[in-house]
């Protein structure tokens, strides 16, 4: 099994806008998603929304010292809001599992490396 980290992504403040219904049926697509993961017998390592973009903090490393801002790395109209790490099998399971998720979501898919050194 391979690990792959899906990050969510949407617009900013697309979330606020949505109705009631459309809300359900995000929180839908994250229950189908799961589902799928459990009944292939596929782990599901973790997963979570993340904060909103503003609670983001940047470290860099600048001339040789460290500098921390408060805020995300670049500005953009599209936020990660969530995440998850799963094992799944290869490339085209795990494309196969981002299509269930919220269609309001960008899904970028990342393999994990392996750091093990096996």
């Amino acid at each position: 099994m391979k690990r792959y980290v899906f990050l969510l992504g949407t617009r900013m403040g697309e979330w606020e806008q949505l109705t009631p219904a459309e809300q359900d049926e995000v929180y839908a697509a994250h229950e189908r998603f799961h589902a799928w993961t459990d009944e292939r017998g596929y782990r599901r390592i973790s997963g979570a929304p993340l904060e909103e973009t503003p609670m983001a903090t940047t470290v860099r490393h600048i001339d040789g010292r460290r500098e921390v801002s408060d805020g995300p790395f670049v500005e953009t109209t599209e936020i990660v809001v969530g995440y998850y790490d799963v094992e799944l099998p290869d490339l085209d399971a795990a494309i196969e599992a981002a299509a269930l998720l919220p269609h309001r979501y960008a899904v970028e898919i990342r393999p994990v490396e392996d750091l093990s050194g096996s």
